[in-house]
């Protein structure tokens, strides 16, 4: 089997509530993704999807993704899709770094293997764990009241886990995490994302200012250093998100003690492929993981629940369900939240179908 054209398509992806906010200012009302087509030689065909948060939150950008597949595409024509290894190795001879821009070609391959075998993805990534896994909700940066408030109406949607965006002045806060923590019920869990908004004297304060409430930190800092600092001067549990992008420093974490999760993004990894490696590496190391993207539609959302329902649930912190934060479906048979939890299709292949009317004419089409 050899890869006979790759296809890019542009789609636009509306928020329900409108905009998504999070440290320094930061929001994006309109998510700009890349749907990835990847035909053979014998008429199978598969599908990936990269939808970077902006051109602001990680070294990616939406024109980016399809600039990348312009310049990396010929490259790929006549190679083996399920010789995953190999491809990736020859994606990363062919353009150095940009993993983001490699995902959505590794995704539509797995695609295509799980279609070849019979199987679907999860089972290919490591097997099914259980019916269903659960998700977090991301509580968009507000008011201190306004984003309390939210979490009823969440929690009637199932979800046990709620993502808070901070990152901004602590004293703010300081006030918005303690007012969501007192609506929240025994079972849930808080977690304050920082999204590197902080400095490390804002985040030392922050820290010391809700020392008596049950909240993970996640990512407080820019860089790997800052975190580590904040990490050593609290008890709090852990997380650390942008900085980990490989396993280097995957494994530098570990030695130090920097984490207690850690957050798995597919297209920061550049694919499943090397997801699954790192994820599989957390698992070795005891280390409790999160597994998402960036962001993304239906596709997106598949890939996720395949990696996350092949994860040993122990381990698997949460987990995100993209598809249901925005408008637009692009793909039938999308894995759908039902009180809050999230199953793999058990279709061969990622399990969705594009839909051809929603993706509209490809933007790039290499042969």
């Amino acid at each position: 089997m050899r890869i006979q054209k790759i296809s890019a398509f542009q789609v636009d992806l509306p928020l329900h509530e409108g905009s998504y906010n999070w440290s320094g200012g930061k929001s994006v009302e309109v998510f700009d993704s890349t749907i990835v087509r990847i035909e053979t030689d014998e008429g199978v065909t598969g599908h990936g999807e990269v939808c970077p948060l902006g051109p602001f939150y990680l070294p990616a950008y939406a024109g980016g993704v399809r600039a990348g597949i312009a310049e990396l595409g010929p490259q790929l024509i006549g190679e083996d899709p399920l010789d995953l290894e190999r491809l990736n190795r020859r994606m990363d001879a062919a353009l150095k770094g940009h993993p983001y821009v490699k995902s959505g070609l590794d995704m539509a391959c797995w695609d295509i293997l799980g279609q070849v075998a019979g199987l679907p993805v999860c089972t290919l990534l490591g097997g099914r764990y259980g019916e269903s896994f659960p998700l977090y909700r991301a509580i968009s940066q507000e008011a201190p009241a306004a984003m309390a408030a939210k979490v009823a109406g969440y929690r009637a949607e199932g979800y046990r886990k709620f993502q808070l965006k901070v990152g901004a002045d602590p004293e703010t806060d300081i006030e918005r995490i303690h007012a969501v923590a007192a609506e929240l019920e025994r079972g849930d869990v808080l977690i304050a994302d920082a999204n590197t908004g902080w400095l490390m004297h804002q985040a030392a304060r922050v820290v010391r200012g809700v020392r008596d409430i049950d909240v993970y930190i996640e990512q407080p800092c820019l860089s790997y250093e800052e975190c580590l600092t904040i990490r050593r001067r609290t008890d709090h549990p852990f997380v650390l998100d942008e900085n980990i992008d490989g396993i280097p420093i995957l494994l530098r974490a570990h030695a130090d003690g920097a984490m207690d999760a850690v957050n798995i993004k597919i297209s920061k990894f550049g694919g499943l492929t090397r997801a699954r490696q790192a994820r599989d590496l957390c698992a070795s190391l005891g280390i409790a993981m999160t597994i998402e993207d960036s962001w993304g539609g239906d596709i997106t959302t598949a890939a996720i629940a395949h990696l996350a329902h092949s994860t040993p649930p122990e381990l698997l912190f949460t987990a995100t369900d993209f598809n249901s934060y925005v408008t637009v479906s692009t793909a039938d048979g999308a894995p759908q939240r039902k009180d809050g939890k999230l199953a793999a299709s058990t279709a061969p292949g990622l399990g969705v179908t594009a839909l051809p009317g929603v993706l509209g004419e490809p933007r790039l089409e290499i042969s």
